[in-house]
């Protein structure tokens, strides 16, 4: 029984078409995945069924009856809720108060029976929450099942899910599988937006792919496979493979010596790391989230204070200078971080005058020539593809996906020695992931030393020259990405340790 439809839906932002007369039908009982490079105008569809945006022209039923939201309450009391990429939770509130905050509740708050129906809700789609616990003590996993759980207490019988694995280990996406498989028994119907195609292929029913905007196809999940949807999302065939490029390593660009980080608490997070990253690699680190990853990125970079050990750059030592005090030692260094819009870019800016931000203390005098950011604007949105209406178009009004694009381009457009990337490709289609690798290989072919950080294992395993595998904070092996297999490097997160057949210091 069709549960939502929405019927030659558009939807435009000034000159720019993000929907054009866009068809979609979810069942009751139906986990149905939405597919389409970034830009493709998959949030913005979903943004019209949660009331955040109203269609220009086109019509939703939910049940068969025509609605119009003027607000995401419209919505909500319609029984749909949406999960965004970026959680809307107060930090310093409870799970509970988080859930109940903005219902009306009366003058008198019976909070015995608010929680007994909270648990309710909670055993009932085995949604495992701590309500007394507050949000900024939860790991992502965990916020998640909270955002799930407080729409289900507000009736959601129809879930949106945006990217709901993008920064999810695999045990965290398997207990999410697990709640949605639970929800679709309970006859709610699951809208799945993801990149991940293997994800697609094990949870959803049926697949419908945009493509710049329009409705390309919907399709039974059983009656496709990842290389006819990854075509009809970009418009022509595309070649899968990630090339991993042979390249002599000789000369090390950076040694990691017994380095030790604490965080403001007082707990070491990084436990004596030795390594050694040499020109021309890929050196990549995995790891489950929380396992020093972020830290270790940020230590380099000069944004972490570190308790001991040394970090030397072609034998100059980085300990206890700040970012600009590296700049001003010569190393070249480019640094993507895990938070792009936090740390990355400056949301309510365009894309030059974030490319300004790198580029102005090469600037002499007082008067800094925007000219060059401009052409390197340009030049970003015409290499990556990014989707946006102009240059000067606030970073944050773009998709994550586009985002991220715009940060690796200015990124890479310092021709750097060393580049630590953490999670470049995540939340970006199939089609600029492989962009994404072709870039990274062009910077090896340059003698560039690459520190790359990702979750999906095959990808290191396809693209890597070798693999370090932190748990705990503590390296747990390096091996050779051609020898490695996934089975080995999950025991290894895990905080199995290997014989390494590649030291930490082979070449």
């Amino acid at each position: 029984m069709t549960y939502i439809s929405m019927v030659n839906i558009t939807k435009t932002f000034g000159k720019v078409t993000a929907n054009k007369d866009i068809n979609l039908s979810v069942d009751k009982g139906e986990i149905h995945a939405l597919l389409g490079e970034n830009g493709a105008g998959k949030s913005t569809l979903m943004n019209m069924l949660s009331g955040i945006y109203f269609p220009d022209s086109g019509s939703i039923f939910i049940n068969q009856t025509e609605v119009k939201f003027n607000s995401p309450k419209d919505s909500i009391q319609a029984g749909i809720g949406m999960i965004h990429q970026h959680f809307k939770l107060v930090e310093v509130l409870s799970a509970q108060e988080n859930i109940i905050l903005g219902q009306q509740m009366g003058f008198f708050l019976n909070k015995k029976a608010i929680r007994n129906k909270i648990l309710e809700i909670a055993q009932k789609f085995q949604l495992d929450i701590d309500l007394g616990k507050k949000v900024y003590e939860m790991s992502v996993g965990e916020k998640q099942n909270l955002e799930i759980l407080k729409v289900l207490y507000r009736g959601a019988k129809i879930l949106i899910l945006d990217e709901p694995t993008a920064v999810l280990t695999p045990q965290e996406t398997a207990k999410l599988f697990k709640i949605m498989r639970r929800m679709k028994e309970e006859g709610c119907a699951v809208i799945f937006i993801s990149h991940k195609m293997n994800e697609v292929m094990e949870i959803s029913d049926k697949i419908t792919v945009l493509h710049k905007g329009q409705t390309v196809a919907t399709l039974e999940k059983n009656m496709t496979n990842p290389q006819e949807l990854t075509e009809l999302m970009v418009g022509h065939p595309v070649d899968l493979s990630i090339k991993r490029l042979d390249r002599q390593r000789d000369t090390i660009t950076l040694k990691v010596r017994d380095l030790k980080v604490e965080n403001n608490e007082g707990i070491e997070v990084l436990k004596g790391l030795n390594f050694d990253l040499y020109a021309g690699e890929i050196l990549s680190i995995a790891g489950i989230a929380g396992s020093g990853q972020k830290e270790l990125c940020e230590a380099i970079a000069g944004l972490y204070p570190i308790k001991s050990g040394q970090i030397l750059f072609k034998e100059e030592n980085l300990v206890g200078k700040n970012p600009k005090e590296i700049i001003a030692k010569g190393v070249s260094m480019s640094f993507i971080p895990e938070d792009r819009l936090g740390m990355g870019l400056v949301a309510a800016m365009g894309i030059v005058d974030n490319v300004l931000l790198k580029q102005y203390q090469k600037e002499k005098g007082f008067f800094v020539d925007r000219k060059p950011a401009v052409l390197k604007a340009k030049e970003i949105i015409k290499k990556l593809d990014v989707q946006t209406p102009g240059i000067y178009h606030p970073i944050r009004d773009l998709s994550g996906g586009n985002i991220q694009k715009v940060l690796l381009g200015r990124e890479l457009d310092t021709n750097p020695e060393l580049l630590i990337t953490a999670y470049p490709v995540r939340g970006l289609d199939i089609n600029t992931c492989h962009k994404i690798y072709d870039l990274l290989n062009e910077e090896k072919q340059k003698g560039v030393a690459i520190l790359y950080i990702a979750e999906d294992l095959d990808s290191l395993i396809a693209l890597s020259d070798r693999i370090l595998v932190l748990s705990n904070g503590e390296i747990t092996g390096v091996v050779d990405a051609r020898k490695a297999t996934k089975e080995q490097i999950g025991l290894m997160m895990l905080g199995e340790k290997i014989k390494e057949t590649e030291g930490a210091y082979a070449v």
